[in-house]
């Protein structure tokens, strides 16, 4: 029915809610094509809706006698929504619907029978967006905390006013609600069970806005126990990511209870490389605006401090994979700001592995972090960030280090390489350890279980580095 050639490309089947048609979507990571099956005559050849052009991402749904189309196109970074007729469904014949606005991402929208429903996001805030077709008017569901986490949850009917979404806070267990559009209400139809009991009273989410080094406003989400003090006493974890466009949900965790229930401050720095902000905030923080990221997280941190939550020394910073390099970048550039660091299957010998056009995700990242082979640009930025080409002669926090044996992501010898390099520059006495997980890849223990037994070992380790189990 239809093969891939370009090795960078993904390949992967859906179909529209209202299932008339089948797609088959082909993308990278900024780049997106799609073939339809009209599911009525099957044994027809796939239809191109638009042939691939580099940078531009297309996403299709179907009502009536018209796709809805999600897109990028005539620099619409934001994305917008445009319609096009099923019987010529190319770029020419499509037409502005919801038009583009900077600052605010669609993520997505579910096509019913009568209604759109969108997902969007603006200033680090999420939202659900209604559209009632017949009449163009629009209301968005409000939401009372000031940080959270929403899931547009695709149903099996499409002639319904029911839409359904799932919903959740760093306090609140995710919740499944319905949604009727037409009256505006919603009902609980199910929420997470926390065994050991949970009470979300208990506990306060707050919103910082951390000043960057460029003045931008870097969102920031802190979960804390109502009794925990701000006056510079408390530990704090701080943790971050920053790539591939990935923005970090500030949603319900049971683990992270763990550490906040012994009297620490749980932090998100909503840093650029992710979309809190739009895909401008993609944008600076990927490839030759790399360093908007670790820089970003450093404001994020000095933050927090300066509102009272933490003090230098007593921030454990955390993060894995793309989100390890931030760690490494960032230990690398403020060693004297962190009491602890944890880095997951971290990205760290970043220089020799987009070096290596033989391992097999290689071509596909050189669009997010640039080509070294051929671009000489790219090679000095990366060089300039690698955590393993940058650490020096001087004194490191505590850093725990994870790899996985079968990691094909993260190799394990990039974590390996970087602990073997601080072991033998650093100028401090403190803990560094390094735990290769000799049945496991990238994602870490595949039981859930085994997976909780990792996160208490890396809660563990900061709690014994910063000494929080003795102040109890």
């Amino acid at each position: 029915v239809y093969m891939e050639k370009d090795p960078g490309f993904f390949v992967g089947i859906a179909k529209t809610e209202s299932r008339r048609y089948i797609l088959i979507e082909a993308h990278d990571h900024q780049t997106s094509e799609v073939h339809v099956i009209d599911a009525e005559n099957p044994d027809r050849p796939p239809s191109l809706i638009e042939v691939r052009e580099q940078n531009r991402e297309y996403s299709v749904s179907h009502r009536g006698d018209e796709f809805v189309i999600r897109t990028n196109a005539d620099s619409a970074e934001d994305f917008k929504l445009v319609t096009a007729p099923t019987d010529a469904p190319g770029k020419a014949n499509w037409r502005d619907w919801i038009q583009h606005r900077s600052g605010r991402l669609i993520l997505g929208f579910i096509v019913f029978a009568g209604h759109v429903a969108r997902h969007e996001r603006e200033d680090g805030l999420e939202q659900i967006v209604v559209t009632d077709m017949a009449t163009g008017s629009e209301h968005e569901v409000v939401f009372d905390e000031v940080a959270y986490d929403l899931n547009l949850v695709a149903g099996y009917e499409f002639d319904t006013r029911t839409l359904r979404f799932s919903y959740s806070s760093p306090a609140t267990p995710e919740r499944v609600y319905d949604y009727d559009m037409v009256a505006q209400t919603r009902e609980m139809r199910k929420e997470q069970e926390v065994p050991s009991g949970h009470v979300p009273a208990d506990y306060i989410v707050r919103r910082l806005m951390a000043k960057a080094t460029d003045n931008e406003d870097v969102p920031v989400t802190v979960l804390s126990r109502a009794e925990t003090p701000i006056n510079g006493s408390a530990p704090l974890l701080l943790y971050g990511y920053g790539a591939y466009g990935y923005s970090v949900p500030a949603s319900f965790r049971t683990a992270r209870l763990s550490l906040v229930d012994r009297g620490f401050h749980y932090a998100i720095a909503h840093v650029r490389g992710g979309q809190e902000r739009g895909y401008r905030w993609y944008r600076e923080g990927r490839r030759e605006q790399k360093t908007n990221t670790f820089t970003d997280f450093i404001a994020a941190a000095e933050c927090l401090i300066e509102n009272g939550f933490s003090r230098v020394g007593r921030i454990a910073a955390h993060g894995g994979s793309a989100g390890g390099l931030l760690m490494g970048a960032v230990v690398n550039m403020r060693p004297d700001l962190f009491g602890a660091v944890v880095a997951d299957v971290p990205f760290v010998d970043t220089l020799n592995t987009m070096l290596d056009a033989n391992l097999p995700l290689t071509p596909p990242e050189w669009p997010e972090w640039g080509n070294p082979i051929e671009d000489h640009v790219a090679f000095e930025t990366i060089r300039a960030y690698s955590p393993y080409d940058n650490v020096a002669a001087e004194d490191y926090p505590p850093i725990f280090v994870t790899a996985g044996l079968t990691d094909p992501r993260v190799t394990y010898w990039e974590p390996a390489k970087w602990v073997a390099r601080l072991r033998a520059l650093k100028t401090d006495d403190n803990l560094l350890c390094l735990k290769t997980n000799m049945d496991a890849g990238h994602a870490g223990a595949s039981g859930r279980f085994d997976n909780l037994n990792e996160v208490a070992l890396a809660y563990a380790f900061v709690l014994k580095v910063m000494d929080v189990s003795r102040e109890r």
